[in-house]
């Protein structure tokens, strides 16, 4: 069978409301068409997914064309699994062209970019020049522990073009889906197929420039970011992680791991963990370094405030609130002990009127995460932590962001 084509929008919507009387019909947490690279010596294994476009809680009439698509190929969506992987066909390009017949002259530049993909796809099958293996139609039903590569890399897009929230996603097992591959700019390969061929590839002079031997590609091979960020050593951005607009990553010491980033404009010159997040308008020195989950806060992910300073070489392993400042080389962690005078605890209890606190004049470090306005600073002659009401604004060069 095959779809007839559709001459209307409105004709369009009647056929999406009947493709969701489906049997089992369940919208898609999300959906896209990903090219698959499979491996050099093995090529069951998949090694990576990339997207030209993913959908993430959203687009439900062109994942209803999908789903219609592949049911008139023959292929029957298994709506009760958490996701659904397929390969795409000609039969599926052509039903799904003559499904989106009413906006095919439309579909260009931001408009309409489901049909642009189908579009695209159209040209190449017609080619006959590509594998049409390599081409997948994903749908997760549900954000449940990934089962394949191409899961995992749809959810590292979700958090990468920001439409999925920082620590939203589950990510759960992806370290054991994902292959381990020598990385030469975009192509992953095989360290098996590498050292089976390394002779015959060095004698020929065709051994291949690594970047770099990990389970996660770098964010810019797969995500073009917004005209005022700045990435100035793509090696320093994993994959799965989130900037946000008028974001700078210096190079050098300078990180930022998968599910970690920003939420407004930031300057990164130390190393933002997994999980970590940091606010608007914040500064992390160089050198510094917000402990992620696996490194320091018992599991807990530690949120950085807006406007906040963390000094080079500093090491934060507790959320901080707004307008905060970490001096240079000092470590705020759960249990460190940090004096507050009278006269500076009154202060910060007046910009944090909601906290509750012990009656002490020492505190750990855990009682006074996620607090505004607190200035840690390290008593020079006595080495002992020091807590006070900040009283410097940080500010962020809008020439530079």
């Amino acid at each position: 069978m095959a779809i007839e084509k559709i001459a209307s929008s409105d004709a369009f919507k009647a056929f999406v409301d009947a493709t969701k009387e489906m049997k089992g019909y369940k919208e898609p947490v999300g959906f896209g068409i990903a090219r698959v690279d499979r491996g050099q010596k093995n090529t069951e294994k998949i090694l990576q997914a990339t997207y030209p476009l993913i959908n993430w809680n959203e687009n439900y009439g062109s994942a209803a064309v999908f789903m219609a698509a592949l049911k008139e190929s023959g292929i029957d969506l298994n709506f009760s699994a958490d996701e659904f992987i397929a390969t795409v066909s000609v039969e599926f390009i052509a039903n799904a062209m003559s499904a989106f017949a009413p906006y095919l002259d439309e579909a260009e530049g931001d408009a309409h970019k489901n049909v642009q993909v189908i579009k695209h796809l159209n040209e190449l099958f017609a080619s006959e020049m590509v594998d049409p293996t390599s081409y997948k139609v994903v749908f997760l039903f549900a954000d449940a522990n990934p089962q394949s590569v191409e899961a995992v890399y749809l959810k590292l897009y979700a958090l990468s073009t920001s439409k999925a929230a920082l620590r939203s996603v589950n990510l759960n097992g992806a370290f054991g889906i994902l292959e381990n591959v020598a990385w030469s700019g975009n192509m992953p390969i095989e360290l098996a197929w590498l050292r089976e061929n390394e002779i015959s590839l060095k004698l020929d002079g065709m051994y291949p420039e690594i970047t770099s031997v990990d389970k996660f590609p770098r964010l810019l091979q797969h995500i073009i970011p917004a005209d005022n960020t700045r990435v100035l050593e793509s090696s320093k951005v994993r994959m799965g992680a989130q900037l946000h607009a008028g974001t700078t990553v210096m190079p050098g010491a300078a990180y930022i791991n998968f599910n970690a980033g920003t939420t407004g404009p930031v300057m990164v010159e130390g190393r933002i963990s997994s999980s970590a997040i940091v606010g608007s308008g914040s500064d992390v020195g160089g050198g510094a370094s917000i402990l992620g989950v696996l490194s320091g806060t018992d599991g807990n992910p530690i949120s950085i405030g807006e406007n906040t300073l963390l000094g080079a070489n500093s090491v934060t392993g507790v959320p901080l609130g707004d307008g905060c400042i970490v001096d240079a080389g000092i470590s705020i962690l759960a249990g460190t002990k940090v004096s507050i005078s009278t006269e500076e605890f009154n202060k910060i209890k007046e910009a944090n009127p909601s906290w509750e606190h012990p009656d002490t004049d020492i505190f750990k470090g855990a009682v006074l995460s996620g607090l505004n306005g607190i200035h840690f600073r390290q008593d020079s002659v006595t080495g002992s932590i020091k807590a006070f009401r900040s009283t410097r604004e940080v500010k962020l060069n809008t020439d530079l962001h």
